[in-house]
C-alpha cells in the first residue's frame, strides 16, 4: 500500500512537472465588414495538456458589460466553430449573412485547468482572453450603367462609388469569379468603365466591378445572351437492337431552363416525350442527352434536333443517327477470310502449274552428263592410240 501511494506521488510529481499553462500563438484579428458579408476569425492556444477553446460575444461597457457564448448553429444557424485538438488547440469562427446587430467585441478564451468548468470551484488558472472586434457597416451605394445587358452585339459597362467616406486603393472588373488583368488600376478614383467590344456566348456571364476600399466594395452587372447549344458529336451510330445516345450541351448565360428533343419525319419535326420505352431524355442546364433503345433500321434513322431555351430565346442544333446491323460487325472478319481463302486458293493454282515445268528441267539435266561422259571416254580412248604408236 506505501508503495502504490509512493509510485501515486511520483507520477502526480512527473505531470505537475511536464503541465504547463495555455498560451496564445495566434490571436483572432479585427474585421470590417459589409452587410450580409461574412467574417471569419480563428486563435490558436498551445500548453499541456491541450487547452480547450471557446468564444465568447460581449456587448456593451464595464461595468455593464455582458457575455454570451456561442456555440455552432447560434443565431438562427448563422454561427459555425471548428475546432481541432491535436498538437495544439485551433478554433475558427464564422458569422454568415452579416447585420449591424453582429457588430461588437469576439473572445476567444482558452484554459487547459481540470477544473475550468466546476462552478463550485475557483480555477487556479483562470481562462486566458484575446479579443477582436467586427464591425458592420452598410453598402456603399454602387450606381451601374447599364443594369443589365440583354441580347446585344457590344457593350460598355460603369460603375459609379457614391455616398462613401471609403478611401479606395484602386478598382478591377471580375469575369465569373475571375478578375480581368486588363481592367486593374491603382487609381484612386470612385468611377470605372470596361467596354466590351464584342458579345457572344462565352463573354457573356456574370460582370463585378470591384473597388479596392476597406471593406472591399462590389456591384454585378449581368450580360445575358441567346442559349448556345452544341451537338457534342453531330453523327451518332449504333448498333440494331442496342441502345443510340446522343448529347447536346449549353455554354451560354444564363443557361437553358428548357430543354426538348425533336425528331425529323417527312420534313416535319415531331416532339419526343420523355418517359417511354423507345425515349428516355435527362437534363441539366448544362447538358441534355436523349438515349433511343431498341435501334431499328427502319424507324430509327433520322435528323435529331436537340433545342435549349432560357430568358431570351431559344437556340438548337442537329444530330444525325445512324442504325448498322447487328451483323456490321463481322463484315470485316468475312472480308479477312475471303482474302486468306483466295490467297490460298492462288498459291495452289501456282504451285500445281510449276510442277510439269520442274520435271522437265530435270530430265534436260539428267542427259547432259552421259552425254558429256561419252565424250569424255573417245577422247581417253584416241589418246590411248596416240600413246600406242
Amino acid at each position: 500500500m506505501k508503495t502504490l501511494w509512493v509510485v501515486s506521488v511520483l507520477l502526480l510529481s512527473c505531470w505537475r512537472a511536464n503541465a504547463s499553462t495555455a498560451g496564445f500563438i495566434k490571436s483572432p484579428l479585427s474585421r470590417m465588414k459589409l452587410i450580409n458579408d461574412s467574417a471569419e476569425l480563428h486563435c490558436e492556444v498551445i500548453g499541456n495538456p491541450i487547452p480547450e477553446v471557446q468564444w465568447w460575444f460581449l456587448e456593451g461597457e464595464e461595468p455593464n458589460e455582458t457575455s454570451t457564448q456561442l456555440f455552432d448553429g447560434a443565431r438562427d444557424d448563422r454561427v459555425q466553430i471548428n475546432a481541432t485538438y491535436i498538437a495544439h488547440a485551433t478554433s475558427t469562427i464564422y458569422l454568415t449573412s452579416l447585420t449591424l446587430d453582429d457588430s461588437g467585441t469576439y473572445e476567444c478564451r482558452a484554459s487547459n485547468d481540470p477544473d475550468r468548468n466546476e462552478l463550485k470551484k475557483t480555477p487556479k488558472i483562470k481562462w486566458i482572453r484575446s479579443q477582436a472586434n467586427v464591425i458592420v457597416i452598410e453598402s456603399p451605394q454602387i450606381i451601374t450603367d447599364p443594369v443589365e445587358v440583354n441580347n446585344q452585339t457590344s457593350a460598355t459597362l460603369s460603375c459609379n462609388l457614391t455616398e462613401t467616406s471609403l478611401p479606395v486603393k484602386g478598382s478591377h472588373w471580375l469575369h465569373n469569379g475571375k478578375i480581368i488583368d486588363k481592367s486593374k488600376s491603382t487609381e484612386a478614383k470612385t468611377y470605372t468603365v470596361y467596354s466590351l467590344e464584342k458579345i457572344t456566348h462565352s463573354s457573356g456571364g456574370k460582370y463585378e466591378c470591384v473597388f479596392l476600399t476597406e471593406p472591399v466594395v462590389q456591384q454585378t452587372i449581368e450580360v445575358k445572351t441567346l442559349p448556345h447549344v452544341a451537338a457534342y458529336k453531330h453523327s451518332e451510330h449504333g448498333n440494331e437492337q442496342d441502345k443510340g445516345v446522343m448529347v447536346c450541351v449549353s455554354h451560354s448565360y444564363p443557361l437553358p431552363t428548357t430543354w426538348m428533343w425533336y425528331k425529323e419525319e417527312d420534313g416535319n419535326q415531331t416532339p419526343i416525350v420523355n418517359g417511354s420505352s423507345k425515349y428516355e431524355i435527362k437534363s441539366t442546364p448544362e447538358k441534355t442527352t436523349l438515349t433511343v433503345n431498341d435501334l431499328d433500321m427502319e424507324t430509327d434513322i433520322a435528323d435529331y434536333t436537340c433545342t435549349g431555351t432560357n430568358d431570351l430565346g431559344s437556340s438548337s442544333d442537329k444530330i444525325h443517327l445512324r442504325v448498322r446491323s447487328r451483323l456490321a460487325a463481322l463484315w470485316p472478319f468475312l472480308g479477312i477470310l475471303a482474302e486468306v481463302i483466295i490467297l490460298v486458293t492462288i498459291i495452289l493454282i501456282y504451285e500445281k502449274r510449276r510442277k510439269p515445268d520442274e520435271v522437265t528441267d530435270d530430265d534436260d539435266s539428267g542427259a547432259a552428263p552421259l552425254k558429256s561422259n561419252s565424250t569424255t571416254n573417245h577422247k581417253d580412248k584416241n589418246v590411248r592410240q596416240r600413246n600406242s604408236n
